[in-house]
């Protein structure tokens, strides 16, 4: 199998496994989302534990590595919760989901050998177009609306995302094991801003449980999955197809609340999975 399609089956393993974050997240609500977040990103880091206690040295990376990693993985879910408590969720996830954009946009910025054709960009476009789309669509014209500071967190988000995406491919090679070390820490932070500024909370059985899924999928696993796509492949399709996570998270939120189908999903469905197939780059 070559190595592009490799990089896909990896990325779309992610996708997939973002796309119940939502639902898991709806499930979740009552927990404090520092909390949330700082449990589940500990949990996700435990597969990689057997590999470094066989071998350390899959943990013995540079600080400015490190650093990038507590960047992406911290940095991005401190601000995009903040941005939901303070603008409306729908449109403030929205904007967050302009990452996948800046990837494409931004790739041959931070990443040699690479140029942005026009193709790429209109299927970027073509793709938040189908996104937006699902989200507000699903909503039943609930959408709040109006303007918030909040917004520009999310685009914070956004953006910490993309680059963190893009930089990890310009650092010195790090084994894909050194994303549990990425996920401890910033799960660490992460439970030091619920000590900080959430109110403590008592959590039930079904919620360690419904955590400990959260941990291994959407934000354990899918990270790992998301690294090799990274270091195999093209960032900008990558980038294009990784507009499948809020179709995917709307639809599965729309099953699990029982909700029907509306022509929303299916018209954000030809939009992004086009997108996918125009944005098949060529160097």
């Amino acid at each position: 199998m070559q190595a592009s399609a490799k990089a896909n089956l990896h990325a779309l393993g992610a996708i997939a496994l973002w796309a119940a974050l939502a639902s898991l997240g709806v499930t979740l609500r009552h927990v404090p989302p520092f909390l949330l977040t700082g449990i589940a990103l500990v949990i996700g880091s435990m597969p990689a534990w057997p590999l470094v206690a066989r071998n350390p040295r899959l943990w013995a990376i540079a600080p400015s590595t490190l650093a990038l990693g507590i960047y992406g993985l911290f940095g991005y879910h401190f601000l995009l919760f903040i941005a939901l408590r303070v603008a409306p969720a729908v449109e403030a996830n929205l904007v967050n989901y302009l990452w996948p954009l800046f990837i494409v946009v931004l790739a041959p910025l931070f990443l040699r050998g690479l140029t942005l054709r026009p193709a790429h960009v209109l299927a970027a476009l073509v793709a938040f177009a189908g996104a937006a789309i699902a989200i507000l669509g699903a909503q039943d014209g609930a959408a709040a609306g109006g303007w918030s500071w909040g917004y520009l967190l999310a685009l914070g988000a956004a953006f910490i995302w993309a680059s963190y995406s893009l930089l990890t491919q310009r650092v010195a090679a790090f084994p894909t094991a050194a994303i549990g070390l990425f996920g401890l820490v910033s799960g660490l932070l992460s439970l030091l801003c619920h000590v900080l500024l959430e109110p403590a909370a008592t959590l039930s059985a079904r919620d360690w449980l419904l955590l400990a899924v959260m941990g291994l999928g959407p934000l354990g696993a899918a990270f790992f999955l998301w690294d090799r796509a990274l270091k195999l492949g093209d960032a900008r399709q990558i980038g294009i197809l990784s507009y499948i996570t809020p179709l995917a998270s709307t639809a599965l939120l729309l099953v699990v609340s029982g909700r029907a189908f509306s022509w929303s999903i299916g018209l954000a469905a030809v939009m992004i999975l086009g997108a996918a197939v125009l944005g098949t780059p060529t160097r």
